[in-house]
């Protein structure tokens, strides 16, 4: 029996889920965000709250249960709090600044490194080596802060590139004399 997929996830006040087919919709401040669960799953909102069954005793049933109350319960923080991720770049002359809507990096390659803004998240810089990625979505959020880390990931020795605050980089001894 799943321990998390047993538990409903409760609604908060001005959030408001709705069905239709295997399709749960959540509506919120921040928006709305979709999650489409697999048949094996039994799906119901029931006032404030949405409960989950499995629909039989096979391993994929069971699998699909937690995982589709995991994923309605970020649907439902999303769309309330918000999801953040935050990097550090580390180096000499290494920075990222904010033109618009595209952030460009400079991390001491041939060229600069751009990347757009992409819908329903937002990014800042509140300083040269710190970028700030938000929305309501964690899954875009935390693949765009990959792609802007996968850009100069960081290296062991020095631990010069982009890493996520409060990282820990496990770093190698240096040659010796």
């Amino acid at each position: 029996m799943s321990r998390i997929g047993k538990n409903p996830v409760e609604l908060p006040s001005g959030v408001t889920a709705s069905m239709t087919g295997q399709q749960v919709e959540i509506k919120g401040p921040k928006g709305s965000l979709t999650f489409t669960s697999s048949h094996d799953v039994t799906i119901k909102v029931e006032g404030q709250s949405v409960t989950f069954k499995p629909r039989g005793h096979s391993k994929q049933s069971r699998q699909s249960w937690g995982l589709s109350r995991a994923m309605v319960a970020n649907c439902v923080e999303g769309v309330t709090q918000g999801f953040r991720k935050e990097l550090q770049i580390t180096g000499v002359g290494y920075r990222a600044q904010l033109n618009g809507k595209t952030l460009t990096l400079s991390l001491g390659l041939s060229h600069e490194v751009k990347f757009d803004e992409r819908d329903g998240l937002t990014m800042t810089v509140p300083s040269p080596t710190r970028i700030v990625i938000e929305g309501a979505d964690k899954q875009k959020v935390g693949q765009l802060a990959a792609d802007i880390r996968a850009s100069r990931p960081p290296e062991p020795y020095k631990g010069k590139g982009i890493c996520y605050v409060g990282e820990d980089i496990s770093r190698k001894v240096g040659k010796k004399k």
